[in-house]
């Protein structure tokens, strides 16, 4: 599998508080001074590019809230070899930012919500703020940055229930969007996914049962770890990551960027490449871009999907 993806959290900074993430809001936020600079990201991106990246994912934190985020977009979306070009949100700042990061050169956007049902989510992030990212949805789907995916992690006890799993999926049969229902996994140290992981085996059965039997579709825009199928006569489809029953890392086409700038090619591996440093230091472009074509040639060496670290936070690395 060649290396493609890098997926780049640009802040660790969220305004959201949820279960899974960060719980209790002390993430140990980065000081100012280490948070790579947009000129930072630019030149390491670029370089990567020399290395055979080309498609680019934001993430945070929450990367709305980066001040000048659309800024970022626009510098990214000028690189040459970049054909894709994609964000991740909490949806809570779309709504006036979905043309913006559109006419910026954005492409897609995926839309974390975890429940259909305004107490659940409320009790999932912390904030009574589903109509405000229900708005940012539809935003999304008017300015064209599509194909929108909603992202929802199922929590057993929690939004598991065959009411709550078949509101999410109703979404697909009226909107142009994909629902991704997405096994909980480790998070973080005030996570237990041993115990409150719900497998999409069952997330699947309570969808069919309420809506018939699931159509298998192909994925265009991805080369990711879904699977992907629609409902009968549905606008938009429905989606499974699943990475608590199944692993893909002999799969795994990414590397991500933390907000601090540390390259990492696996979300749960210990093992880092400090771009950061390097650039600080005053390096060449040759002395970065022989870094970057080691962490690349060792990046199979640091694959361990279900190998948590003990310092792993996923709020600070953006999934």
């Amino acid at each position: 599998m060649s290396v493609d993806y890098l997926r780049i959290s640009v802040t660790d900074r969220c305004n959201l508080r949820c279960v899974y993430c960060n719980p209790l809001g002390d993430c140990g936020f980065f000081e100012h001074k280490e948070i790579l600079r947009f000129e930072e990201i630019e030149r390491i991106t670029g370089l990567l590019t020399e290395c055979g990246i080309s498609k680019i994912r934001l993430t945070g934190g929450e990367p709305l809230v980066r001040k000048d985020i659309v800024r970022l977009v626009g510098k990214l979306a000028a690189l040459p070899a970049i054909d894709s070009l994609a964000l991740t949100t909490n949806g809570v700042l779309l709504e006036g930012l979905a043309g913006q990061l559109k006419a910026a050169g954005l492409q897609r956007v995926n839309i974390s919500v975890d429940s259909a049902r305004r107490d659940s989510y409320r009790n999932i992030t912390g904030f009574d703020l589903l109509p405000k990212v229900t708005k940012g949805i539809y935003k999304a789907i008017e300015a064209g940055l599509a194909p929108v995916k909603i992202n929802s992690v199922i929590i057993k006890g929690v939004n598991d229930s065959e009411e709550q799993i078949a509101a999410l999926a109703e979404m697909s049969i009226r909107l142009p969007l994909t629902v991704r229902f997405i096994e909980y996994c480790p998070t973080g140290k005030h996570t237990n996914p041993a115990s409150d992981y719900f497998p999409n085996s069952e997330v699947r059965a309570i969808i069919e049962r309420k809506y018939g039997p699931l159509s298998s579709v192909v994925e265009g825009h991805s080369n990711g770890p879904a699977l992907n199928f629609k409902i009968k006569d549905s606008v938009g489809g429905i989606g499974f990551i699943s990475g608590r029953t199944s692993t893909f890392c002999c799969s795994c086409n990414r590397l991500r960027l933390t907000s601090n700038g540390k390259l990492m090619p696996c979300l749960y591996s210990a093992h880092t490449y400090d771009l950061k440093q390097l650039i600080r230091s005053g390096a060449s472009n040759r002395q970065i871009l022989d870094l970057l074509g080691r962490a690349i040639n060792e990046k199979s060496n640091y694959t361990k999907l279900n190998s948590l670290n003990e310092d792993f936070s996923m709020c600070k690395v953006g999934g």
